[in-house]
């Protein structure tokens, strides 16, 4: 096999495609720091147990690991960054109040998560930590839908969930672990034939209400006044409702909103109020988040938790193709006045490229569009002849 071959669903990220990624990174990331968030850059590599959310067996299938060859033990390459921005936020900054965190990352999965997925999707994303109340949910979510208008994604839809409405189900018709859990992967899957095998045995009341989840989707209006008249009066499930209804309210200005109540992506770890946005363009889901108040629980200081993520590389297929901004070709000179030019014009902004092999007709290698010319004493720019 020749040398040169990358594994499957890897891939090299060529000029004009990596500075496209790089402009959507620094807007993204620019947009974060005016909105308070603070930058940080984890390792790609640490020890397996501090990348696993609450032991997610999820989060273990989906990692590479290795051995460290000074400590001897098992290390892992994320594969997700939530883990270890919850690891920063529980032991090195250790703030007592609501701290707003950032980053941008590869990440590597040992599966591709979708159709046409790449293993190493570059992440960004934002979280708040310290603050439990809805208002946090609202504010990453209209980050999210904001971020993804930056980098150029339009015709947004959002789908909102909350995992406490299958939660609160479960404790209350008194559903053991295991059948929780194919409860949960049958609504994962919709599908629908399973689900109905796997309540037979509960109750009428349950049976229902675990069905309904299946049909609870589409416009947020129809889908709550429709739970609200399907599912049993529940303290938790009401307010797990409102919750909803406020983020549908507050969204709809910025995005067509959807709601989604068989939706329990991250359930094994995911809290609360659980979203997705989507695109015509994609398969898949284009940006997740949720809360997940437990997640620093594994350091020993769980804090209440929010944010979203998404991965430039998939976003940057549902955009044009944008080339890089053509190149102002120089000749090697020594003459003073073409240096002050050159500096001149870089600090202007303008990509000036010295053609070390002396061959401008190569320029379109260089991609130069322009060339520096010798004008009396000094220099000016001029068309490059195609």
């Amino acid at each position: 096999m020749p040398n040169w071959l990358l594994p499957e669903f890897i891939q090299d990220t060529l000029p004009d495609d990596a500075w496209h990624i790089e402009s959507m990174r620094s807007k993204v990331l620019e947009l974060l720091r005016l909105s308070g968030y603070q930058l940080v850059i984890p390792p790609m590599l640490e020890y397996q147990e501090s990348l696993h959310i609450n032991g997610s067996e999820d989060m273990d299938v989906r990692s590479f690991k290795l051995v460290d060859q000074l400590s001897g033990r098992t290390m892992a390459l994320r594969a997700d960054i939530t883990p270890q921005v919850a690891r920063i936020d529980a032991h090195l900054l250790n703030r007592q109040g609501v701290t707003r965190l950032c980053y941008a990352g590869s990440v590597l999965h040992t599966q591709p998560a979708g159709l046409m997925r790449t293993r190493e999707p570059l992440q960004i994303g934002a979280e708040i930590y310290g603050h439990s109340g809805p208002e946090s949910d609202f504010e990453v979510q209209r980050l999210m839908l904001e971020s993804l208008r930056l980098v150029g994604i339009e015709g947004v839809h959002i789908d909102l969930g909350h995992v406490c409405v299958f939660r609160a189900l479960v404790r209350q018709h008194g559903i053991d672990a295991a059948l929780e859990a194919r409860l949960f992967s049958a609504l994962q899957l919709k599908d629908v034939p399973q689900l109905k095998l796997l309540v037979n045995g509960l109750t009428g009341a349950a049976r229902e209400s675990l069905l309904a989840l299946t049909q609870l989707y589409g416009r947020a209006e129809e889908v709550l006044q429709r739970a609200r008249q399907q599912l049993p009066a529940n303290e938790e499930i009401a307010s797990a409702l409102n919750e909803l209804e406020k983020a549908a309210a507050s969204l709809k200005s910025q995005a067509e909103v959807g709601i989604d109540l068989a939706e329990l992506r991250g359930y094994h770890y995911h809290s609360g109020m659980v979203f997705a946005a989507y695109h015509a363009g994609s398969h898949d889901a284009i940006a997740l988040g949720g809360r997940y108040d437990d997640v620093g629980k594994s350091f020993g200081r769980a804090r209440p938790a929010t944010g979203f993520s998404m991965d430039l590389r998939q976003l940057l297929a549902l955009l044009p193709h944008a080339a890089a901004p053509k190149a102002i070709l120089a000749p090697q000179d020594s003459d003073p006045l073409l240096a002050q030019s050159i500096a001149s014009l870089r600090s202007e902004g303008h990509a000036v490229v010295v053609d070390l092999a002396g061959n401008a007709a190569m320029h379109s290698e260089l991609n130069c569009d322009r060339q520096l010319v010798r004008n009396g004493a000094g220099w000016v720019v001029v068309n490059l002849n195609n």
